[in-house]
């Protein structure tokens, strides 16, 4: 879907379209924007049927922004400055001052979400849920689905998502999963693109590696450190010299995905790998000055992370935290135990556990608690070691 969370909101504002808004930041405040309106003019009537008139001065500007929210999503006319999604928005201000700034409304951009994944699924129902805006889909045994390549079903659906929504998506279709990732990427917004095996050298080839799903900033520095900086070179490298240098894994994805070559089925069903919850504070905290502010927020997030396990039937094994200091710098650190659990208490003592493993002399700006390598309820009873269990360990907890 294109740019989905403000285009959520260009359905409900029309007047802002074509102009640099960013999704972010705090809660909604329609109710106070409709007092103003009451005040600034009093002779006309102001409430939800009333927002398409809503005066575009009326809304909040980026410039006037201070916290520490980062951008969901910018509209195309905000990427032209350098804005971009999961960028801290006092620095988007910095590139793009008098964007609109405005709220996710959560419940409506899921609503939305189920609404153009119904629309697919009624032409094509072999669809994999990539998150709320994204899925992959099968064309292979559709009717007509081979016809200009695929061209005249993205159509279908780009025109029967738009009439059931409102919403433009753009679409990529290509051999498999890696490619038609990056050709949906090509023709933004509202296009469709298509890559064939014989388009790779010209299409692909060319291209940062960073267009790879799945090679990140770190990859990337490291393929640059060497020399490589396109696809293209990158598929001129042997395989053996790039397993030897990304490892044997990594390596051999790394000359796969360069040649275009990726054999991942679109699954109509999976489990989840993991859940997890983080906070971002509204202001950097210390573990030993902000230590029963940061205490509490580590047991809510565990709380929270023990509720979701139990609400979807899962429990795991490996329990983790993630910080974010006060330079951006990220840390992981996680520990896997004989038993899996979604109990609070019990996540509560290992995620302390981790956090002795870090380094909290610097104050951080966000902390997140990750419980993986899940498995339903039925799973762990098989898994279940025979006899009692061990007791879990009293932990003196940092926080």
């Amino acid at each position: 879907m294109d740019a989905f969370y403000a285009s959520v909101e260009l359905l409900r504002y029309p007047q802002l379209k074509g102009l640099p808004m960013v999704i972010g930041g705090g809660r909604r405040r329609e109710a106070e924007m409709f007092e103003r309106l009451r005040q600034t003019y009093p002779e006309r009537e102001w409430g939800p049927a009333t927002l398409d008139r809503i005066p575009v001065d009326f809304f909040p500007r980026l410039k006037d922004y201070t916290g520490r929210g980062v951008a969901t999503t910018a509209t195309y006319a905000a990427r032209q400055f350098g804005v971009g999604s999961a960028m801290g928005l006092m620095k988007a201000a910095k590139l793009c001052p008098d964007a609109i700034l405005l709220p996710v409304d959560f419940e409506e951009v899921k609503r939305l979400s189920r609404l153009f994944k119904q629309t697919i699924l009624e032409i094509a129902p072999v669809m994999q849920d990539r998150g709320v805006d994204e899925v992959y889909i099968d064309f292979t045994d559709v009717p007509g689905g081979q016809r200009e390549g695929g061209r005249v079903l993205a159509r279908l659906i780009q025109k029967s998502i738009f009439q059931a929504t409102g919403l433009t998506c753009s679409i990529g279709v290509a051999p498999n999963k890696l490619l038609a990732k990056m050709a949906s990427e090509f023709n933004k917004p509202n296009g469709i693109s298509i890559v064939r095996p014989e388009d790779l050298e010209r299409m692909i080839w060319p291209l940062p590696c960073r267009k790879i799903n799945g090679v990140g900033p770190k990859a990337d520095a490291k393929l640059q450190s060497h020399g490589i900086h396109t696809i293209g070179e990158l598929a001129a490298r042997e395989k053996h010299w790039l397993v030897e240098t990304f490892g044997k894994s990594y390596g051999a994805w790394l000359h796969d995905a360069a040649w275009g070559r990726d054999d991942r089925p679109v699954e109509t069903e999976s489990e989840p790998v993991s859940m997890s919850r983080e906070t971002t504070f509204d202001r950097d905290l210390h573990a030993v000055r902000d230590r029963a502010e940061a205490g509490a927020v580590l047991t809510r997030l565990c709380e929270q992370v023990a509720a979701d396990l139990q609400r979807k039937g899962y429990t795991g094994r490996t329990i983790g935290i993630k910080i974010t200091f006060d330079n951006f710098e990220k840390v992981t650190r996680d520990t896997t135990i004989a038993v899996a659990t979604a109990d609070a208490a019990v996540i509560r003592r290992h995620a302390g556990l981790c956090l002795k493993r870090v380094d909290l002399s610097r104050r951080f700006r966000l902390l997140g608690v990750r419980v993986g390598k899940l498995v339903t309820a039925g799973q762990a009873a098989a898994q279940a070691p025979s006899g009692a269990p061990e007791p879990e360990p009293v932990i003196s907890q940092l926080f």
